[in-house]
């Protein structure tokens, strides 16, 4: 019976738990603005969108630094480059600009493979000033259509902000 009431305690505790974790899902809508990041002393920043549509992570995590939080403005979370033949190595460059009033510290861009390689401005950057994330991609082992992300981890209220872009490999 101990047994029994135990098991049925720790699932209406998990239950619980996993009810409470709210999810807050955006995507940015072309020719819209999406907010990515709040500062108590700032108006909100944006994102412009772009001709694609691309997700942008809205989920409330711990920030990545230890840093007070800022806001950042992106000129675009997605890219297309379009057709690229089989094999190319290609590169993009993500403006990010600090909208807030602290320093903007970009700790850690995250790839979703290993296809793709970052570089970020590891310095922090002022407010008002203008930092990049190049994402470089490898189509070797790709063809058609396909479409990756990297996670950026700042000291921003909604992190990590995704950034994405596609391509068409061809033979």
């Amino acid at each position: 019976m101990k047994k029994t009431l135990s098991i049925i305690a720790l699932s209406v505790i998990g239950f619980g738990l996993v009810s409470c974790k709210k999810e807050n899902k955006a995507e940015a809508v072309p020719g819209a603005e999406t907010s990515v990041g709040t500062d108590s002393t700032a108006a909100p920043a944006t994102v412009a969108g772009d001709s694609a549509v691309a997700p942008v992570s809205t989920e409330t995590a711990t920030p990545a630094s230890n840093q007070p939080l800022t806001t950042i403005a992106l000129s675009e979370n997605n890219f297309d480059f379009g057709k690229i033949k089989k094999g190319d190595k290609v590169e993009h460059v993500y403006e990010v600009t600090n909208t807030g009033k602290n320093p903007l510290v970009i700790s850690e861009v995250k790839p979703g493979c290993g296809c793709t390689a970052p570089d970020f401005t590891k310095e922090p950057i002022m407010p008002g000033k203008k930092g990049k994330i190049t994402l470089h991609f490898d189509s070797t082992n790709f063809d058609g259509n396909v479409s990756k992300f990297a996670d950026v981890f700042a000291n921003v209220e909604k992190t990590p902000v995704k950034l994405t872009f596609t391509a068409n490999i061809q033979p």
